[in-house]
């Protein structure tokens, strides 16, 4: 498994942006796939967007597409979502993810950060 910590998370007003920050630890960063998903209060939680190992390949829930970006640096064993044109509904917890090969769903991960809290203001 590989150890993950958020950070980024804040306080926005509507229509403004954050860049989120994944530092991992552990298994060799470039040889696995991350991902972003989010948690808002009351819901399940759901996919954001993920990033293959090598960075070439990237996928994004409807709900986010051409608004957040998803990128990596395996130099720094980092991975980022930058989130431009923010709405209230983006608010909500935000997990980075870790999985061995291509994934998409939740349970296609196995390692996951504690979390940071997106709250954009109306």
């Amino acid at each position: 498994q590989v150890r993950l910590v958020e950070s980024g998370g804040g306080l926005v007003q509507a229509g403004g942006s954050l860049r989120l920050s994944c530092a991992a630890s552990g298994r060799p960063f470039s040889t696995y796939a991350k991902g972003w998903f989010r948690q808002a209060p009351g819901k399940e939680r759901e996919f954001v967007a993920t990033i293959s190992g090598s960075g070439y390949s990237t996928y994004y829930a409807d709900s986010v597409k051409g608004r957040f970006t998803i990128s990596r640096d395996n130099a720094k064993n980092t991975v980022y979502l930058q989130m431009n044109s923010l709405k209230p509904e983006d608010t909500a917890v935000y997990y980075c993810a870790a999985a061995d090969r291509w994934a998409t769903r939740e349970n296609d991960f196995d390692s996951w950060g504690q979390g940071t809290q997106v709250t954009v203001s109306s």
